[in-house]
Protein backbone atom coordinates (compact mmCIF):
# COMPACT_ATOMS: atom_id res chain seq x y z
CA UNK A 1 0.00 0.00 0.00
CA UNK A 2 1.26 3.47 -0.84
CA UNK A 3 -0.32 6.11 1.40
CA UNK A 4 -1.78 9.34 0.09
CA UNK A 5 0.47 12.20 1.19
CA UNK A 6 -1.51 14.92 2.95
CA UNK A 7 0.41 17.95 1.70
CA UNK A 8 0.19 20.56 4.44
CA UNK A 9 2.29 23.09 2.56
CA UNK A 10 -0.05 23.25 -0.43
CA UNK A 11 -3.14 23.26 1.76
CA UNK A 12 -1.73 26.02 3.95
CA UNK A 13 -1.18 28.21 0.89
CA UNK A 14 -4.81 27.67 -0.12
CA UNK A 15 -5.97 28.70 3.36
CA UNK A 16 -3.67 31.73 3.35
CA UNK A 17 -5.06 32.85 -0.02
CA UNK A 18 -8.60 32.59 1.34
CA UNK A 19 -7.63 34.49 4.49
CA UNK A 20 -5.88 37.25 2.51
CA UNK A 21 -9.12 37.94 0.65
CA UNK A 22 -11.07 38.13 3.91
CA UNK A 23 -8.44 40.44 5.42
CA UNK A 24 -8.74 42.77 2.42
CA UNK A 25 -12.51 42.85 2.89
CA UNK A 26 -12.08 43.46 6.62
CA UNK A 27 -9.69 46.34 6.00
CA UNK A 28 -12.03 47.89 3.44
CA UNK A 29 -14.96 47.69 5.85
CA UNK A 30 -13.26 48.73 9.10
CA UNK A 31 -10.28 50.80 7.94
CA UNK A 32 -7.75 48.79 9.94
CA UNK A 33 -5.79 45.56 9.78
CA UNK A 34 -6.17 42.59 12.12
CA UNK A 35 -3.36 42.96 14.65
CA UNK A 36 -1.49 40.28 16.58
CA UNK A 37 0.63 41.01 19.65
CA UNK A 38 3.21 38.50 20.83
CA UNK A 39 4.33 38.67 24.46
CA UNK A 40 7.51 37.05 25.69
CA UNK A 41 10.20 37.48 28.34
CA UNK A 42 13.96 37.09 28.04
CA UNK A 43 16.19 36.34 25.06
CA UNK A 44 15.85 32.57 24.74
CA UNK A 45 16.97 31.65 21.19
CA UNK A 46 13.97 29.38 20.61
CA UNK A 47 11.56 32.13 21.68
CA UNK A 48 13.28 34.64 19.44
CA UNK A 49 13.10 32.22 16.50
CA UNK A 50 9.39 31.59 17.13
CA UNK A 51 8.69 35.33 17.28
CA UNK A 52 10.42 35.82 13.92
CA UNK A 53 8.41 32.98 12.40
CA UNK A 54 5.12 34.47 13.61
CA UNK A 55 6.12 37.93 12.37
CA UNK A 56 6.94 36.47 8.95
CA UNK A 57 3.62 34.60 8.85
CA UNK A 58 1.76 37.84 9.62
CA UNK A 59 3.64 39.78 6.95
CA UNK A 60 2.88 37.12 4.32
CA UNK A 61 -0.85 37.36 4.90
CA UNK A 62 -1.42 41.05 5.72
CA UNK A 63 -1.78 40.99 9.52
CA UNK A 64 -0.12 43.70 11.58
CA UNK A 65 2.37 42.32 14.13
CA UNK A 66 3.56 43.70 17.46
CA UNK A 67 6.33 42.23 19.62
CA UNK A 68 6.32 42.99 23.34
CA UNK A 69 9.45 41.68 25.06
CA UNK A 70 10.05 41.90 28.79
CA UNK A 71 13.49 41.31 30.39
CA UNK A 72 14.25 37.84 31.73
CA UNK A 73 14.00 39.14 35.29
CA UNK A 74 10.53 40.63 34.78
CA UNK A 75 8.09 39.89 37.58
CA UNK A 76 4.86 37.98 37.27
CA UNK A 77 2.94 41.17 38.07
CA UNK A 78 4.69 43.00 35.23
CA UNK A 79 3.76 40.26 32.76
CA UNK A 80 0.17 40.26 33.96
CA UNK A 81 -0.03 44.04 33.67
CA UNK A 82 1.32 43.93 30.10
CA UNK A 83 -1.22 41.29 29.07
CA UNK A 84 -4.07 43.23 30.68
CA UNK A 85 -3.00 46.42 28.93
CA UNK A 86 -2.95 44.69 25.54
CA UNK A 87 -6.29 43.07 26.30
CA UNK A 88 -7.79 46.52 26.80
CA UNK A 89 -6.13 47.99 23.68
CA UNK A 90 -8.75 48.26 20.92
CA UNK A 91 -6.03 48.27 18.26
CA UNK A 92 -4.86 44.78 19.28
CA UNK A 93 -7.10 41.89 18.21
CA UNK A 94 -5.09 38.81 19.11
CA UNK A 95 -2.50 38.04 21.79
CA UNK A 96 -0.02 35.16 22.06
CA UNK A 97 1.89 34.58 25.29
CA UNK A 98 5.13 32.83 24.39
CA UNK A 99 5.78 29.88 26.69
CA UNK A 100 7.61 28.76 28.68
CA UNK A 101 8.00 31.94 30.69
CA UNK A 102 11.08 32.54 32.91
CA UNK A 103 11.31 30.83 36.28
CA UNK A 104 9.12 32.51 38.87
CA UNK A 105 6.38 33.46 36.41
CA UNK A 106 3.45 31.08 36.35
CA UNK A 107 2.15 30.51 32.84
CA UNK A 108 -1.41 29.93 34.06
CA UNK A 109 -1.57 33.24 35.91
CA UNK A 110 -0.48 35.22 32.85
CA UNK A 111 -2.80 33.31 30.53
CA UNK A 112 -5.79 33.95 32.78
CA UNK A 113 -5.07 37.69 32.57
CA UNK A 114 -5.87 37.53 28.84
CA UNK A 115 -9.20 38.65 27.50
CA UNK A 116 -10.55 35.32 26.13
CA UNK A 117 -11.75 37.18 23.03
CA UNK A 118 -8.09 37.88 22.13
CA UNK A 119 -6.73 34.47 23.10
CA UNK A 120 -6.04 33.28 19.55
CA UNK A 121 -3.93 30.41 20.95
CA UNK A 122 -7.00 28.92 22.63
CA UNK A 123 -5.14 28.62 25.95
CA UNK A 124 -7.49 30.54 28.26
CA UNK A 125 -9.67 28.35 30.53
CA UNK A 126 -12.86 29.90 29.12
CA UNK A 127 -11.92 28.91 25.58
CA UNK A 128 -10.84 25.43 26.64
CA UNK A 129 -13.99 24.98 28.70
CA UNK A 130 -16.32 26.06 25.91
CA UNK A 131 -14.67 23.63 23.52
CA UNK A 132 -15.14 20.86 26.08
CA UNK A 133 -18.83 21.71 26.52
CA UNK A 134 -19.68 22.41 22.88
CA UNK A 135 -22.36 20.26 21.29
CA UNK A 136 -21.82 17.81 18.43
CA UNK A 137 -21.14 19.64 15.18
CA UNK A 138 -24.59 19.02 13.70
CA UNK A 139 -26.51 19.99 16.85
CA UNK A 140 -27.57 23.47 18.07
CA UNK A 141 -24.58 24.99 19.83
CA UNK A 142 -24.99 25.66 23.54
CA UNK A 143 -21.88 27.70 24.32
CA UNK A 144 -20.59 31.13 23.35
CA UNK A 145 -17.75 31.71 20.85
CA UNK A 146 -14.33 30.29 21.60
CA UNK A 147 -10.91 29.72 20.09
CA UNK A 148 -9.24 26.36 19.51
CA UNK A 149 -5.42 25.99 19.54
CA UNK A 150 -4.19 26.23 15.97
CA UNK A 151 -2.38 22.87 15.81
CA UNK A 152 -5.41 20.64 16.47
CA UNK A 153 -7.60 23.04 14.48
CA UNK A 154 -5.18 22.52 11.61
CA UNK A 155 -5.32 18.76 12.06
CA UNK A 156 -9.09 18.85 11.75
CA UNK A 157 -8.79 21.09 8.69
CA UNK A 158 -6.51 18.55 7.01
CA UNK A 159 -9.07 15.80 7.57
CA UNK A 160 -11.90 17.94 6.24
CA UNK A 161 -10.12 19.36 3.21
CA UNK A 162 -8.87 15.94 2.15
CA UNK A 163 -12.36 14.51 2.76
CA UNK A 164 -11.21 11.96 5.32
CA UNK A 165 -14.22 10.36 7.00
CA UNK A 166 -14.49 11.24 10.71
CA UNK A 167 -18.08 10.34 11.61
CA UNK A 168 -18.20 6.89 13.21
CA UNK A 169 -14.45 6.32 12.98
CA UNK A 170 -12.15 5.07 15.74
CA UNK A 171 -9.61 7.79 16.55
CA UNK A 172 -6.56 7.44 18.77
CA UNK A 173 -4.63 10.47 20.06
CA UNK A 174 -1.11 9.77 21.33
CA UNK A 175 -0.49 12.70 23.72
CA UNK A 176 -2.70 14.28 26.35
CA UNK A 177 -1.45 17.87 26.29
CA UNK A 178 -3.72 20.88 26.65
CA UNK A 179 -2.20 22.35 23.48
CA UNK A 180 -2.78 19.48 21.05
CA UNK A 181 -3.91 16.14 22.47
CA UNK A 182 -6.97 17.12 24.50
CA UNK A 183 -8.40 19.69 22.06
CA UNK A 184 -7.82 17.31 19.13
CA UNK A 185 -9.76 14.63 20.98
CA UNK A 186 -12.60 17.07 21.66
CA UNK A 187 -12.73 18.25 18.04
CA UNK A 188 -12.93 14.70 16.73
CA UNK A 189 -15.54 13.79 19.34
CA UNK A 190 -17.65 16.76 18.21
CA UNK A 191 -17.49 15.32 14.69
CA UNK A 192 -18.81 11.97 15.95
CA UNK A 193 -15.56 10.01 16.11
CA UNK A 194 -15.02 7.56 18.97
CA UNK A 195 -11.82 8.78 20.60
CA UNK A 196 -9.15 7.19 22.80
CA UNK A 197 -6.39 9.30 24.36
CA UNK A 198 -3.04 7.64 25.12
CA UNK A 199 -0.51 9.03 27.60
CA UNK A 200 2.74 8.04 29.28
CA UNK A 201 1.02 5.26 31.24
CA UNK A 202 -0.74 3.67 28.26
CA UNK A 203 0.45 0.10 27.78
CA UNK A 204 0.78 -1.62 25.43
CA UNK A 205 0.58 1.41 23.18
CA UNK A 206 0.80 -0.47 19.91
CA UNK A 207 -2.28 -2.56 20.58
CA UNK A 208 -4.38 0.58 20.98
CA UNK A 209 -2.93 2.51 18.04
CA UNK A 210 -3.56 -0.47 15.76
CA UNK A 211 -7.30 0.01 16.35
CA UNK A 212 -7.27 3.56 14.97
CA UNK A 213 -8.90 4.59 11.72
CA UNK A 214 -7.48 8.04 12.48
CA UNK A 215 -4.19 8.14 14.39
CA UNK A 216 -2.76 11.42 15.69
CA UNK A 217 0.52 11.74 17.56
CA UNK A 218 2.00 14.79 19.29
CA UNK A 219 4.65 13.54 21.73
CA UNK A 220 7.82 15.00 20.22
CA UNK A 221 9.44 11.54 20.45
CA UNK A 222 11.14 10.83 17.15
CA UNK A 223 9.77 7.78 15.29
CA UNK A 224 7.70 6.63 18.25
CA UNK A 225 5.03 5.32 15.88
CA UNK A 226 6.32 2.42 13.80
CA UNK A 227 4.67 0.54 10.94
CA UNK A 228 3.54 -2.36 13.13
CA UNK A 229 1.58 0.10 15.32
CA UNK A 230 -0.61 1.33 12.46
CA UNK A 231 -3.81 -0.20 11.13
CA UNK A 232 -3.63 -0.83 7.37
CA UNK A 233 -5.41 1.99 5.56
CA UNK A 234 -5.46 4.32 8.58
CA UNK A 235 -5.09 8.09 8.31
CA UNK A 236 -2.05 9.31 10.26
CA UNK A 237 -1.68 12.94 11.41
CA UNK A 238 1.81 13.64 12.77
CA UNK A 239 2.14 16.72 15.00
CA UNK A 240 5.62 15.77 16.23
CA UNK A 241 8.77 17.69 15.34
CA UNK A 242 12.21 16.70 16.58
CA UNK A 243 15.80 16.22 15.45
CA UNK A 244 17.08 12.76 14.56
CA UNK A 245 20.44 12.06 12.93
CA UNK A 246 20.70 15.62 11.67
CA UNK A 247 17.19 15.72 10.14
CA UNK A 248 13.82 17.06 11.26
CA UNK A 249 11.41 14.20 11.74
CA UNK A 250 8.05 13.55 13.35
CA UNK A 251 6.63 11.09 15.85
CA UNK A 252 5.91 8.74 12.97
CA UNK A 253 8.48 6.66 11.09
CA UNK A 254 7.26 8.15 7.82
CA UNK A 255 9.13 5.95 5.32
CA UNK A 256 7.91 2.75 6.94
CA UNK A 257 4.40 3.85 7.92
CA UNK A 258 3.53 5.24 4.50
CA UNK A 259 3.65 1.66 3.22
CA UNK A 260 0.86 0.71 5.65
CA UNK A 261 -1.29 3.80 6.09
CA UNK A 262 -3.97 5.02 3.72
CA UNK A 263 -3.06 8.68 4.18
CA UNK A 264 -0.28 10.42 6.12
CA UNK A 265 1.16 13.87 6.82
CA UNK A 266 4.90 14.28 6.19
CA UNK A 267 7.33 16.04 8.53
CA UNK A 268 8.23 18.69 7.65
CA UNK A 269 5.49 19.95 5.35
CA UNK A 270 2.47 18.41 7.03
CA UNK A 271 0.72 19.74 10.12
CA UNK A 272 3.25 22.54 10.72
CA UNK A 273 2.30 24.86 7.83
CA UNK A 274 -1.40 24.32 8.54
CA UNK A 275 -0.87 25.26 12.20
CA UNK A 276 0.53 28.65 11.20
CA UNK A 277 -2.22 29.22 8.64
CA UNK A 278 -4.94 28.46 11.19
CA UNK A 279 -3.35 30.80 13.74
CA UNK A 280 -3.62 33.62 11.21
CA UNK A 281 -7.26 32.68 10.60
CA UNK A 282 -7.89 32.84 14.37
CA UNK A 283 -6.46 36.37 14.44
CA UNK A 284 -8.80 37.41 11.62
CA UNK A 285 -11.77 35.84 13.42
CA UNK A 286 -10.85 37.70 16.60
CA UNK A 287 -10.67 40.99 14.70
CA UNK A 288 -14.04 40.36 13.05
CA UNK A 289 -15.78 39.61 16.34
CA UNK A 290 -14.28 42.59 18.15
CA UNK A 291 -15.02 45.03 15.33
CA UNK A 292 -18.64 43.92 15.06
CA UNK A 293 -19.45 43.52 18.73
CA UNK A 294 -16.76 45.43 20.64
CA UNK A 295 -14.08 43.98 22.89
CA UNK A 296 -16.36 43.53 25.89
CA UNK A 297 -18.91 41.49 23.94
CA UNK A 298 -16.60 39.52 21.65
CA UNK A 299 -16.56 36.52 23.99
CA UNK A 300 -20.32 36.67 24.48
CA UNK A 301 -21.80 37.32 21.05
CA UNK A 302 -23.84 34.13 21.19
CA UNK A 303 -25.63 34.16 24.53
CA UNK A 304 -26.77 30.79 25.78
CA UNK A 305 -30.54 30.45 25.83
CA UNK A 306 -32.04 27.57 27.73
CA UNK A 307 -35.65 26.50 27.33
CA UNK A 308 -37.74 24.95 30.11
CA UNK A 309 -36.57 21.53 31.35
CA UNK A 310 -38.06 18.51 29.64
CA UNK A 311 -39.12 15.80 32.06
CA UNK A 312 -39.39 12.16 31.06
CA UNK A 313 -42.87 10.56 31.30
CA UNK A 314 -43.51 9.25 34.77
CA UNK A 315 -40.75 11.30 36.39
CA UNK A 316 -42.02 13.57 39.14
CA UNK A 317 -40.97 17.18 38.70
CA UNK A 318 -39.30 18.95 41.62
CA UNK A 319 -41.57 21.43 43.40
CA UNK A 320 -39.53 24.38 42.15
CA UNK A 321 -39.94 23.21 38.55
CA UNK A 322 -43.71 22.82 38.99
CA UNK A 323 -44.00 26.33 40.42
CA UNK A 324 -41.88 27.80 37.63
CA UNK A 325 -44.00 26.05 35.01
CA UNK A 326 -47.20 27.39 36.63
CA UNK A 327 -45.81 30.94 36.52
CA UNK A 328 -44.82 30.60 32.86
CA UNK A 329 -48.32 29.45 31.93
CA UNK A 330 -49.85 32.20 34.07
CA UNK A 331 -47.95 34.84 32.14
Amino acid sequence: MNAKILDGQALAETIRAETRKEIASFQAEWGTLPTLALVRAGEDPASISYARMIKHACERIGIAFQSHTQPADASEDEMVELVRRLSADEEVHGIIVQKPLPEGIRDAVVIEALDPAKDVDGAHPLNAGRLAQAAFIDRPQDVGPYFVPSAPLGGLEILKRYQIKIDGQQAVIVAASNLIGKPMALLLTRHWATVTICDLHTSPLGEITREADILCSATGVAHLITADMVKPGATVIDFGFSRLEGKWVGDVDFDAVKEVAGAITPVPGGSGPITNAMLMRNVLTAAQRQSRFGIKLASHVTPVKFGPPVWAPGVKQPARARVSASRRHAT
